[in-house]
């Protein structure tokens, strides 16, 4: 019988913790790591949903060849159907078996993959991918991630996993276990978080439509486009009118309190936290993002600094301009949608999800 079809019951939620954090030793930590990664097949086998890290953010992930289970990711999420995801595969080789690879997705996989850059390539007709995952577009947003937690992840499973980031749709990214479970405490449809320890990256995947002639930069992200235009050549610019991939929207990646950018320490409002990047930066009602100025330091600590301001008696955050380049080029396009959603909902409150720090409605 097909492992796909074997009916497995989906268990209770849990969270398994394979860091060493608790005192493990490193072969206990190992062992705690096969078992997740066996568990967390099982359960996606089974159309349960299982939370993972990745160098990038933690994903929320499903048999992306299971319609029902991939509309589950839609509903825990609340996020919008016509949303795609990210379909996260072992190699290259499983890529090409969903979507039709060219030339240029070769390059850039050979460059990039296991990494964190996403291609979108045409879908295959054939493939068996769902079609909630690709939000009925003829493309598909795919992803080889190099966090081996994810890779065993995927080996065990057996199937192309569809994982958004996971945590309720238009809030920050989590980079932590913990931050996952703040949003999903009770579950909510979620069988397992997979704890594999802070995030690497701590930004989203670099997306990259290369499904036409010439390559369009969709999204900035873990991989800077300069990198990316050293093996491809110049990136066109996305259509903003309309969404092919995912983490398009405008409002995106935001917190629960008002956002403002490209503020300068002196121009700090009361009652504002402010954040800085570099050095000689004020130390009062502050937290640097890297006091070295190191771009990949602070994009690593970008999401959580910000979710660890966001809290009763902080009016704000302000963020003092970062530089537009490399890895800074995906901060400030986050920081710019988190702006952006930040004043669209100033009037809505926070979202009503679990969160014990308390900063969340419930």
């Amino acid at each position: 019988m097909d492992l796909i079809d074997t009916p497995i019951k989906l268990p209770d939620f849990k969270v398994i913790d394979t860091t060493r954090g608790d005192g493990r030793s490193g072969a206990d930590a190992a062992a705690a790591a096969r078992d997740a990664a066996l568990d967390g097949g099982r359960v996606l086998r089974a159309g349960g949903l299982v939370a993972f890290p990745t160098e990038t953010v933690y994903g929320l992930g499903a048999d992306a060849t299971n319609e029902r289970a991939v509309a589950r990711i839609f509903a825990i999420k609340e996020r919008p159907v016509i949303n795609p995801l990210i379909v996260h595969v072992r190699d290259e080789y499983q890529a090409a078996e969903l979507v039709d690879f060219n030339d240029m997705a070769q390059k850039l996989a050979h460059a990039f993959w296991p990494g964190a850059l996403t291609l979108v390539l045409n879908r295959k007709p054939s493939g068996p991918l769902a079609r909630a995952a690709t939000a009925g577009l003829d493309t598909v947003a795919v992803r080889v991630p190099a966090h081996p937690m994810a890779q065993a992840l995927l080996h065990q499973a057996g199937v192309p996993i569809a994982a958004p980031s996971a945590n309720k749709s238009g809030y920050l990214s989590p980079t932590q276990a913990v931050h996952v479970l703040m949003q999903f405490k009770d579950g909510q449809g979620l069988n397992l978080i997979i704890d594999g320890g802070p995030c690497p990256v701590g930004v989203e995947s670099t997306i990259v439509d290369v499904s036409t002639e010439r390559p369009v930069l969709l999204r900035p992200g873990g991989v800077a486009a300069e990198d990316i235009e050293a093996v491809v050549g110049p990136l066109a610019v996305r259509d903003t009118t309309t969404i092919t991939a995912p983490g398009q929207t405008d409002s995106h990646y935001a917190p629960s309190i008002p956002l403002r950018i490209n503020v300068l320490p002196k121009d700090r409002q009361k009652g504002e936290s402010l954040i800085t990047f570099g050095p000689d930066m004020p130390r009062r009602a502050a937290v640097n993002l890297s006091k070295s100025g190191d771009l990949t330091e602070a994009a690593a600590n970008l999401f959580t600094m910000l979710r660890a301001l966001d809290m009763p008696g902080i009016r704000g955050i302000a963020v003092v301009p970062i530089p537009n380049q490399g890895l800074g080029q995906a901060i400030n396009d986050r920081l710019t949608r988190a702006a952006a959603a930040t004043t669209a909902n100033a009037t809505k409150g926070p979202p009503k999800v679990n969160d014990p720090i308390g900063n969340i409605k419930i």
